[in-house]
């Protein structure tokens, strides 16, 4: 026998027989045999998401729809004890004002983007304490106009400097300075912001607030590149198919000199001559070629239906997000599936919002309220739900209670009372003078209420 077989077979007895001792013998190397890159750089994952339309709908669609709205920051709890809507206070509306001001909102949902397409991103703040960016934050005057620019940054534009590397320090094995350089991602043209920069002065947006976190693409990218061989060889093979170039076969009883003389040239320039015929050919389909004991025959691709293998890696995409197909390539064929997907994806971004999304924002409040932007105190975030039904939802669901009340009148009992179909709506309960006005009508409710009673002209 071969000793190399001799080897392998050794080899392979040895990790039955001590499996963990001995590393088990692949039979294939799936990424080298498909042509799917071991690691993966955000170069790579930032070009799929520019280039990508599949992509590109799986980062803009979850983030259209975890930023439906943009939230408020508030004092206190939008809902107090008795279910009342709070009113807005003076506080709060110069925080809205301020962060409209600089689109603060706009922002942290572009950090948010940019952060599913790389393994992080960044927020920088450019504050009003006349520092330099490389330097500590202490206390920043001004109140909310110490915070002046807020830039977000990709992985590719952000990138760790020098780490901590003291062990008596509480900062060990965190960043200890950042490098910026704009014109590191995308086009480079008036890019020129470039400096290195503290960890006070920048927020890193990621799943767990550290710049070791994981793209969206990343899993699903092996899945984005099969659709991507899908459809470019599918259109390489139909432009063959069209373009139709001849393949020329040449008789054995062909005369070269004799055609280069009825051509009027010399033999040594026949073949770039017939090339040119060719290619003029080519060029038109009402072209004649005529060519003397030579015959032109066409390669014809034979392309087999991509439906059937787009979908199987359209479908691990999906997957990987995780975002319900339908969504994701805006197709609608059933509506009581649409809603379920519907409702599954608001689910899904409500999750982001508590998972990630909520948690980057508060961090940044907190950083603002540590120099001074903002008071100290408990901040909320206040956010619609996701997950709500619509206004013509919920009348629809008052309109089947007041159906039922009515079909149950015989019972002399209500099933669903007036509060709980106002609060259906979200509607305010009715205060108990409005509840005593409507049983009572005309001077008798003036004077159940101790109204005074105003005197009508003669």
């Amino acid at each position: 026998m071969n000793p190399l077989a001799l080897i392998v077979n050794a080899a392979r007895r040895l990790d039955n027989m001590f499996p963990g001792y001995f590393e088990k013998q692949q039979k294939h190397n799936h990424y080298a045999d498909f042509g799917y890159p071991a690691n993966l750089t955000f170069t790579q994952l930032h070009q799929m998401y520019s280039r990508n339309g599949i992509a590109r709908a799986g980062i803009e669609k979850t983030i259209l729809k975890t930023w439906q709205d943009t939230p408020f920051l508030l004092e206190a709890e939008r809902d107090g004890s008795e279910g009342k809507l709070k009113k807005e206070t003076p506080l709060e509306k110069e925080i809205r004002l301020r962060f409209d001001q600089l689109r603060l909102w706009q922002h942290l949902a572009e950090a948010d983007r940019r952060s599913l397409v790389g393994k992080y991103s960044g927020l920088i703040l450019r504050l009003g304490d006349n520092k330099r960016f490389n330097e500590a934050v202490d206390t920043v005057g001004g109140g909310l106009l110490g915070l002046v620019e807020v830039i977000p940054a990709w992985e590719g534009q952000l990138t760790v400097g020098e780490w901590e590397t003291d062990e008596t320090s509480e900062n060990y094995g965190q960043p200890k300075m950042y490098q910026f350089n704009e014109a590191q991602v995308g086009d480079t043209t008036n890019k020129t912001r470039q400096f290195d920069l503290h960890p006070d002065r920048v927020l890193i947006w990621s799943k767990d607030g550290t710049v070791h976190g994981q793209s969206l693409l990343e899993p699903g990218y092996n899945s984005l590149l099969d659709m991507e061989k899908i459809s470019g060889a599918g259109g390489e093979g139909f432009w063959k198919n069209a373009k139709s170039a001849p393949v020329l076969q040449v008789d054995k009883e062909a005369k070269p000199d004799q055609m280069a003389k009825a051509m009027g040239i010399d033999p040594s320039e026949l073949v770039d001559k017939i090339g040119e015929q060719v290619e003029d050919w080519n060029k038109g389909f009402d072209k004649l070629l005529m060519l003397q004991g030579i015959e032109a025959k066409t390669l014809g691709v034979n392309l087999p239906s991509p439906e059937h293998f787009f979908a199987i890696a359209l479908q691990s995409f999906a997957a990987s997000i995780p975002i319900p197909l339908k969504i994701l390539v805006g197709s609608q064929t059933g509506e009581r599936a649409s809603t379920e997907d519907a409702k599954e994806w608001a689910q899904t971004n409500m999750s982001r919002r508590a998972g990630q999304v909520i948690p980057n924002t508060m961090a940044l409040v907190k950083r603002l309220a540590q120099f001074s932007i903002l008071p100290e105190k408990d901040w909320f975030l206040d956010w619609t739900d996701l997950t709500e039904s619509s206004m013509a939802e919920k009348i629809d669901r008052v309109v089947k209670m007041a159906d039922t009340n009515q079909k149950m009148k015989d019972s002399k009992e209500a099933v669903f009372s007036h509060e709980e179909m106002r609060a259906v709506v979200d509607y305010e309960p009715l205060s108990d003078a409005d509840k005593f006005r409507d049983d009572i009508t005309g001077d008798d409710a003036d004077d159940a209420l101790n109204l005074p009673t105003v005197a009508q002209p003669e």
